[in-house]
Parts: C-alpha cells; sequence; structure tokens
C-alpha cells in the first residue's frame, strides 16, 4: 500500500466520506442491524467489506492519509456509499485522482423553463444536444435557418442541414472554414459514445450522402465547441455575419443554448429584416424556392432520415 505526504484536500476528503457513510443505514444495503451501534450508518469495515477492499486501506482513506487510489476503487466505495453524478465528481477531485465523467445520453427535448428563455431572447437561439440535433428552436432561429422547418423530426440536426444539400445551397458561405470545425467539435463528443447506435447511424448516414463529410470524418481531426464568427447565405436578405455563443445548459448533460449576435452594423440592420419575414427564402440565390412550397413538396415526398 503506497502512500505519499498528506495533501490540503485529504481533511476536506475525511470528512467529506464520514458524512456520506453516516447516511446510510445497514438495512439501506441489506445487511443485519447488529449490536447497537454508537453512531448512525455504516461502520468503516462493512463500507469496506462492500466495496471489496481492505479495511486498513479504507481507514486510512477516511483518515485522510494520502494513499494511492485508482478511479476502479474509487467507483466501489462510490457506490457502496451511493453516490450521485456531483458527489463521485467530487470524490474524484478531494482524492486527487483524475476524474473521467460517465458518458450521458444525449438529451433529445428542453424542459418549458429553457422554452422560455429562448422565447424571450431577442436574437436567433437554439438548443443543440452533443449531437448537434436542434432540440428546441426560437421563431427567429428558424427565420435564420428556414429550411428547418421544413425538416422531420430527425432531419432537425445542423449536420444533417449543412451536408444533405449540394454546396452552393449550404447556408455557410464561409463553409472551408466552418465546416471542418463542426465535424471536428462532432467528433470530440463522439469519443464519448462510441458505439451508441443513434450516433453510429448518423455518421454512416452521413459518410452516405456527403463525401465532403466522410473526408472530414476521415481526417479524425477534434476540436471542442468555441465562439465563432458563422457568414450565413440567405436568400431573402443576403449575407448575415454573426457571431455564435454556447451556453451550458444547468441539469441538461451535453446540452447547450447556442445564440447568434450580429457581427457588425449592417449584420444587425440584415437581422432587423429577419424579424419581419413570414415566408423565408430557402437555398442559394439560383435555387431560391419559398418556405411554404418546400414545406409542400417534403409533405407529398416525404423525407430521407439519417441513421
Amino acid at each position: 500500500m503506497a502512500t505519499v505526504a498528506n495533501g490540503p484536500r485529504r481533511p476536506e476528503l475525511a470528512a467529506f466520506l464520514r458524512s456520506r457513510r453516516a447516511r446510510i443505514t445497514p438495512a439501506d444495503v441489506g445487511m443485519p442491524p447488529g449490536p447497537r451501534r454508537r453512531t448512525p450508518g455504516l461502520r468503516r469495515e462493512e463500507v469496506a467489506q462492500l466495496s471489496g477492499v481492505g479495511v486498513t486501506w479504507y481507514t486510512w482513506l477516511e483518515q485522510g492519509r494520502r494513499i494511492n487510489a485508482s478511479p476502479q476503487v474509487l467507483d466501489a466505495v462510490a457506490r457502496t456509499l451511493r453516490l450521485d453524478a456531483m458527489e463521485r465528481e467530487h470524490l474524484y477531485h478531494l482524492a486527487e485522482v483524475p476524474y473521467a465523467p460517465q458518458p450521458a445520453a444525449a438529451a433529445r427535448s428542453v424542459g418549458p423553463e429553457v422554452l422560455a428563455i429562448l422565447t424571450a431572447l431577442d436574437l436567433p437561439a437554439a438548443v443543440y444536444n452533443s449531437r448537434y440535433d436542434v432540440l428546441a428552436a426560437n421563431a427567429l432561429y428558424e427565420r435564420m435557418f428556414p429550411a428547418l422547418r421544413a425538416a422531420s423530426p430527425r432531419q432537425r440536426n445542423v449536420l444533417w442541414q449543412l451536408f444533405s444539400v449540394p454546396s452552393c445551397c449550404c447556408v455557410m458561405t464561409n463553409r472551408d472554414e466552418e465546416l471542418p470545425v463542426l465535424v471536428a467539435t462532432f467528433r470530440g463528443a463522439y469519443g464519448r459514445h462510441v458505439g451508441e447506435p443513434s450516433w453510429e447511424g448518423l455518421i454512416r448516414g452521413l459518410c452516405e450522402i456527403s463525401e465532403d463529410f466522410a473526408e472530414l470524418w476521415r481526417s479524425g481531426d477534434v476540436a471542442p465547441p468555441g465562439s465563432r464568427i458563422k457568414v450565413v447565405q440567405h436568400a431573402s436578405i443576403g449575407k448575415l455575419r454573426s457571431v455564435s455563443t454556447s451556453l451550458t445548459v444547468t441539469g441538461m448533460p451535453e446540452t447547450r443554448i447556442v445564440v447568434y449576435s450580429p457581427a457588425d452594423d449592417v449584420s444587425g440592420k440584415l437581422m432587423d429584416e429577419l424579424r419581419t419575414l413570414e415566408d423565408p427564402l430557402i437555398g442559394c440565390p439560383d435555387h431560391a424556392r419559398p418556405l411554404s412550397a418546400e414545406r409542400a413538396r417534403q409533405a407529398a415526398l416525404g423525407n430521407p432520415e439519417p441513421g
């Protein structure tokens, strides 16, 4: 059993483990109550037994001694003490062990509080999950990206919207800059979901419909989400330069609100025009058609779906 000098987090680790142990009774874990207990909760030796670790090792851990702890052992202690996700992360930090969060399923819907925020914003805004599914959007966002309003539920995905159309009709005029970063950000999230059917199906579908996506995916590049300038080609109002800002949604893992702000005065005036559009045009100037016509066409023909 290797030990090193005590660190500043160890007293807090000791207090945290004692408090978590005290709140669990033997009955909670299917153990007989045994002799009369002087303190509430499990004994140290019971936590050690249930976690599959040595009594001395656990005692030293709870005493705040700096002993080497593996993620597997900390997870076993976390399960015994019934720690939730936040408490598990706290345990890792106090034990000074690199924390690897457990993968969370991509969110599929948003609550009324988030919808109220989107509605109140006077800027285009939407909620994305880590797959770039658009879970919700305000009216101004749907005027900025009108093709989304003609999409089936499973096509309400940023990647699908950008790669499933001819390059001339891609809404991003700076696509050579924007699309590689977008795919690299998507790959960064994919690392937490390798093998999940919904992710694998989306990637397979995108590779089938777009050689551009397939090539970018093969590059293996990874990038984090971040604020960037997006130049949107809008058939109704022209080129709109905007700054995208991502805001984390508390309680919704791997989900963010993305807000688009005008990047300059000209774009600010164009965004004012955007607010007045009732039937915006979809596509590039050469292939533009009203949203109403596209929705009618899609309803008649049906939509291909990713995955």
